[in-house]
């Protein structure tokens, strides 16, 4: 068996030309560069220069015929991500997608339900902020019970200022047809997907966005979410791209404790000695006042610990790539399942659809409705195609 995988990068951006740089610096130990695929002639001259031997492709498809890759990676605008993604696992290659997995929910299912039918490839999903040792460690704290039920949990990140230039940037940018979306689905997903991944699948939303807030564009750059899940527990999201001193501030609040995340890398467990509702019980107006007082020995009422990890610039993404290698190689189990992608890819079209219709959606919406109203804004657009079913 082989110790290593060879990686095709299909396209050579910011994020492939950082990922073909940390396999080259031998940060991803099962990985190497099998091939990169550009369609811009100045970066394919760019990876002869920089990483000699290395096979170079115009055409992706060509590379997933040529024998040079095992597995690739798409680094790509969203809308193809589910387009490559099949199209490699067709052809017996393993597939590892940029988040979001697709645009809108119709589309990121047909790559999820087509990646089943192939059991014996990997497919996984660039969520690479699962890596954070922070939030794997807050995870094992939420399921193992300490904070009890989650009541309410809140996120607050706005911490992707985002000039004009940036989304002039390319023509693609910010736009319905282009990349499908603003915020939502391109720098939210990841807090998306950990929201999910730490508290759990809402079961539906209601939000309110802004479009081109204080920018040029016509997608949202502005969002503010109020979820409810199944079991009675609320949550919000607020996220938006101009705000120059951002904030990433996530709690979580249980019946038992609480968790306060500051700049996803310092958190505040707290645990209480007794449920609240149980502490809530035992204390008369005596109590009552001597809290109102500051008589109260909070240290009688709970415990506190904080919790510090660093996780170093572009190791989350070693480790997914990692990860994936192993689970191609020995059987590793994912830490980033494709699959898990369609709950990000839900969340952010109910989001959308709860806006555009001014009402609550429930999260299992009708995905041909939020699809039409899709293709609208895309058709006012008048710059790229409409969407397929």
């Amino acid at each position: 068996m082989a110790d290593t995988v060879r990686l095709g990068i299909i396209g050579l951006g910011q994020q492939g030309g950082m990922y073909a740089k940390l396999i080259s610096e031998g940060r991803v130990p099962h990985m190497t560069i099998g091939a990169i695929c550009d369609t811009d002639p100045a970066k394919r001259d760019a990876v002869r220069a920089t990483y000699p031997g290395v096979a170079v492709h115009e055409d992706w498809r060509a590379m997933l015929a040529s024998g040079d890759v095992d597995a690739v990676v798409t680094t790509v605008p969203h809308f193809l991500h589910p387009e490559m993604g099949i199209a490699a696992l067709e052809a017996g290659i393993h597939a590892l997608v940029e988040k979001p997995a697709g645009v809108y929910t119709r589309q990121a299912n047909e790559l999820i339900e087509f990646a089943a039918t192939k059991p014996e490839l990997t497919f996984g999903i660039m969520f690479n902020q699962r890596m954070n040792p922070l939030y794997q460690r807050l995870k094992e704290i939420v399921e193992n019970g300490e904070i009890g039920r989650i009541r309410r949990s809140n996120w607050i990140i706005t911490t992707w200022w985002r000039p004009q230039g940036y989304y002039d940037s390319s023509a693609w940018r910010a736009t319905w047809g282009g990349e499908g979306g603003g915020v939502l689905v391109n720098q939210a997903p990841h807090q998306l997907d950990l929201w999910q991944w730490i508290c759990g699948v809402p079961e539906k939303v209601y939000a309110k966005l802004g479009y081109g807030v204080n920018r040029d564009i016509a997608v949202e750059n502005d969002v503010t979410a109020f979820v409810e899940y199944a079991d009675g527990a609320t949550g919000t999201f607020v996220t938006c791209t101009y705000d120059i001193d951002g904030t990433d501030r996530f709690e979580i609040l249980g019946d038992q404790g609480k968790i306060v995340v500051e700049g996803s890398k310092r958190a505040i467990v707290t645990r209480l000695r007794k449920p609240e509702a149980e502490l809530s019980a035992s204390m008369d107006m005596d109590d009552v006042m001597k809290l109102f007082m500051g008589g109260v020995d909070f240290d009688t009422l709970y415990t506190q610990e904080t919790i510090e990890l660093e996780s170093p610039f572009g190791q989350q993404h070693s480790d997914v790539l990692e990860n994936f290698a192993l689970n191609i190689l020995d059987g590793t189990p994912l830490i980033a399942p494709g699959a898990d992608g369609i709950n990000g890819v839900r969340l952010a079209n109910a989001i959308h659809l709860s806006d555009w219709t001014g009402q609550e959606v429930p999260l299992q919406f009708d995905d041909q409705q939020y699809l039409d109203l899709l293709n609208a804004r895309i058709r006012d657009e008048g710059t790229f195609p409409v969407r397929p079913a």
